[in-house]
């Protein structure tokens, strides 16, 4: 299968590690990856703030970068991203009055996955010690997106991987369902409600005793990780694409203080 990778911004800018573990369990299930030059932001912080007039050139490039490369999916390592390919883009298009654009979007995100949904609805990945060869040996909690919980209705997958990992440890999170606080610009625009809802997630976190809280989302994942920082919690954040990319032969390695090397960050 040819997939095309959806890197998302913060990806991009940030945490590029994410991207090539995603690239790395896809080549390693035996698909060829490629990627859209001219892909950018999806648009969703412009959508959801409100500026929907400034999203339709945001969401026309995402379709024109995803209609130029052949391909049979494409996937994202993030419920955000992909939530606004799914279901904003195509009602973008429509309020501006653009159908045929309207109807592009709805087909580049009927192919468009979150990476969790992607390994198990299509490529019939159920176990991730068995299939993929994960292999990371501590103790982990879980914190499920907003968008990946309530728009894209991903339910347990990452879960479920997660609970297939090879010496991994998963520990339920307190309150789980709970939103971290950060919400893109909600964030900036209101720091001291997102600060009070991050400061629960992080207790929430660190009652669970894992030094790790890993997710789908490294904009969850980096809100999260600063509070833990912030407030030396000694505990820190890992995408779920790097513990399915970890192996026994090429580990991605935790040293005790929340910091990974090896593995797929290399």
């Amino acid at each position: 299968m040819k997939i095309a990778l959806f890197a998302t911004c913060l990806v991009d800018a940030m945490y590029p590690q994410v991207a090539v573990a995603t690239v790395t369990l896809l080549e390693r299930l035996g698909h060829e990856v490629v990627f859209p030059a001219g892909q950018a932001c999806c648009g969703q912080m412009h959508v959801n703030s409100g500026y929907l007039d400034a999203a339709l050139p945001v969401v026309a490039n995402h379709v024109r970068a995803f209609e130029s490369e052949e391909y049979d999916v494409a996937v994202a390592p993030s419920g955000s991203c992909v939530a606004s390919v799914k279901h904003q883009h195509a009602m973008v298009a429509r309020r501006a009055g653009d159908g045929g654009l309207a109807d592009r979007a709805d087909a580049v995100g009927a192919r468009t996955y979150e990476l969790s949904a992607l390994l198990t609805d299509v490529l019939g990945v159920t176990d991730a010690a068995a299939q993929l060869g994960s292999w990371f040996p501590h103790p982990v909690t879980y914190h499920p997106s907003c968008h990946g919980m309530r728009l894209l209705r991903l339910g347990d997958r990452q879960r479920d991987l997660l609970r297939t990992v090879e010496g991994l440890e998963l520990r339920d999170l307190p309150h789980e369902e709970e939103c971290c606080g950060f919400g893109g610009t909600f964030s900036v625009k209101n720091p001291e409600v997102s600060t009070a809802m991050l400061e629960d997630k992080v207790a929430n976190v660190v009652a669970t005793g894992a030094p790790l809280c890993a997710g789908g989302d490294v904009s969850c994942l980096m809100h999260m990780g600063g509070g833990m920082s912030r407030a030396a919690t000694g505990a820190g954040t890992v995408h779920l694409a790097q513990i399915l990319a970890s192996t026994r032969e090429d580990p991605l390695v935790y040293d005790g203080v929340a910091q990974l090397s090896g593995g797929s960050l290399r």
